[in-house]
This record gives C-alpha cells, sequence and structure tokens, in this order.
C-alpha cells in the first residue's frame, strides 16, 4: 500500500470518526484531521524575524524522517535550547509547519534562545518507542553540536505537544542508558495537552479507535510508553499545559504531576481555554498563557530571561 493511499484511509477514517465524537473529547480529533489537510496541502512554512537564521534537515538518522532544523538567534553565546517534538497522533505531523514554530521563534530566538524543532519516525512504519528512540537520538545530536551553534548543551528544555509531550514524557521517565546510549541530563520538561500520560488508563476506557493501532492490545506494551507508569524517581521540573476543552488531558495532567510531585519533583499545571491545536500555536504569542511558560523556563535558568521583568 502506498502512503498515498494510506494517508487517504487513515484521514476518512478519522473524519468519520470525528463525525460520531461531537463532544468535548472530539477537538484533539478535530485539530488532528486539520492537520493531515495541512500536511497534505504542503502546510506553510514559519515567517522568521530579521536576523533568524535556520539550519534545515540536519540528519541524525538514516531515515529521511531523522532530520532536525535548527534556528539560531543573531547574536547566540552560549545560548540556551528549547528542544521541540510536534505532535499529529504519532501518525503526521512536521517539523517545520507554521504552527509548530513560528511564535516560538519570534518569542525566544530573537530573545538570544536557539530552538530545535524535531521530527520522528512515523506509525505505521515504526511505534511510539522507537519514536522515544528517534527523539533521543536527535537530542543526542543537539547535545554533540550545541557548542558549533554557540549554544549549550547543558541548558536544554524538552518541549513537545500532544503526541509529541507523550514521546517527551515517556523520554523524560526512562532510565539514561535506555537504547543503549546516554545524553546529558535536560533542564526541565514542558508538555502540551497530551491525554496520553497515563496510556493504561487511556486505552481501557473510551478511546478513538486509531488508538488501538497506535498502542495495540498488549497492556506490557501500553505500560512501557506509559509516563504514569514509568515514572519511579525524582526528575527535572515539570510544566503540564491542558487546554480546559480537552477534559482528558487535565485530568491526566493533574494524576501525572501528583504522582511526580510525590518523588520530589518540581511540578506547575497550567490550563487555558484553547484548543487542542490552539495550545501550541498560541504559545509565543504575547499573552498570559505565553507569560506563565516564560516565567517555568526563567525558574529553570536565568539564561531564558524574559523580555520583560516578571514576578515569579
Amino acid at each position: 500500500m502506498s502512503l498515498k493511499t494510506l494517508f487517504s484511509i487513515t484521514l476518512f477514517a478519522l473524519s468519520s470518526s470525528l463525525f460520531i465524537f461531537q463532544s468535548a473529547n472530539a477537538g484533539p480529533l478535530r485539530d488532528l484531521v486539520s492537520s493531515f489537510r495541512a500536511d497534505k496541502a504542503s502546510s506553510k512554512k514559519p515567517a522568521l524575524p530579521f536576523g533568524v537564521r535556520a539550519i534545515q534537515n540536519i540528519a541524525y538518522g538514516k531515515d529521511e524522517k531523522q532530520r532536525i532544523d535548527v534556528y539560531l538567534p543573531p547574536h547566540a553565546n552560549n545560548a540556551p535550547i528549547i528542544f521541540m517534538v510536534h505532535g499529529g497522533a504519532w501518525i503526521t505531523g512536521d517539523k517545520a509547519n507554521k504552527t509548530v514554530v513560528e511564535n516560538k521563534v519570534k518569542r525566544w530566538v530573537k530573545r538570544g534562545i536557539i530552538l530545535v524543532s524535531a521530527n520522528y519516525r512515523l506509525v505505521p512504519n515504526v511505534d511510539p518507542l522507537t519514536q522515544v528512540n528517534d527523539i533521543k537520538k536527535a537530542l543526542l545530536l543537539v547535545q554533540k553540536k550545541a557548542k558549533e551553534w554557540a549554544g549549550d548543551s547543558e541548558k536544554i528544555v524538552l518541549m513537545g505537544h500532544s503526541a509529541g509531550a507523550h514521546l517527551v514524557s515517556v523520554l523524560a521517565n526512562l532510565p539514561n542508558d535506555a537504547f543503549g546510549f546516554k545524553v546529558k541530563p535536560w533542564l526541565g520538561v514542558v508538555e502540551m495537552d497530551t491525554g496520553s500520560l497515563n496510556v493504561v488508563k487511556k486505552m481501557n476506557g473510551k478511546h478513538q479507535r486509531f488508538h488501538d493501532k497506535i498502542f495495540g492490545k498488549s497492556q506490557a506494551y501500553w505500560k512501557s510508553v506509559s509516563p504514569y507508569h514509568l515514572l519511579n524517581r525524582k526528575s527535572a521540573p515539570i510544566l503540564a499545559i491542558c487546554s480546559t476543552q480537552h477534559d482528558k488531558s487535565c485530568q491526566q495532567a493533574t494524576e501525572y504531576l501528583k504522582k511526580a510531585a510525590s518523588f520530589g519533583t518540581r511540578t506547575k499545571k497550567v490550563t487555558v481555554d484553547l484548543s487542542h491545536k490552539g495550545v501550541n500555536e498560541e504559545l509565543g504569542k504575547p499573552s498570559s498563557y505565553t507569560r506563565q511558560v516564560d516565567r517555568f523556563l526563567f525558574s529553570l535558568d536565568n539564561a531564558f530571561k524574559p523580555a520583560q521583568k516578571l514576578s515569579l
């Protein structure tokens, strides 16, 4: 079956599911269908502020999806790094999409912060755990090349949206020698609106059919890719952002952060009245939402100094 045919079948299935699920929980599915259509139509590339330089499609593996884009500020000097992982239900999405990077570049890169946006291989070609392996390989490359970009390999924050938030959360809770190699510690994790922090609970409850294709039917596998079940120690601080229009996301964030805090991890939850897509797209625009993320980043290291003084 060609990728084009697979894409059409998947889009039809998702559209049919969206018609069936006319509820608040359909929001993420509606945004996913929109994401599919945007990808098929060759979605818009981000507009870059004056002086920002993009280095695109740096390889961290042999597959064409194993690539990162790096956005460099005009005058970087031991710059901190935001490592961004896109969403798309593990089956679509792209590192260069406007909604993934444009407002983040405008907010942080022009301030002197490096933004890395990572692609990874997609289902059905690989499973979610292999996607986490891809993300870790991409992170290792970033840490190795940070000095070349005038960045600081010890001042990296992991950030992800939707499926990307799930993937970085799995990575954050795996042993450092997972997949047979190690990476340097990161400063913190920002996870945006994922309903998959507890995969076991998701799969045992009411869920969209496409999740069965993603996670299969094995309880053991669910646990192996479930951040909540992998969480067993104190970790770097976590900021969980969830949409009030996506109840399961907020519920899972609350339960996950509670467990993380029980191990001594510093945690914070931010709720926003935005769509699932908007949680990602609006981050970086001037707003109380963006300022709360600014405060969290600055609390990790003063290299993430906000544009103006903020009360912490």
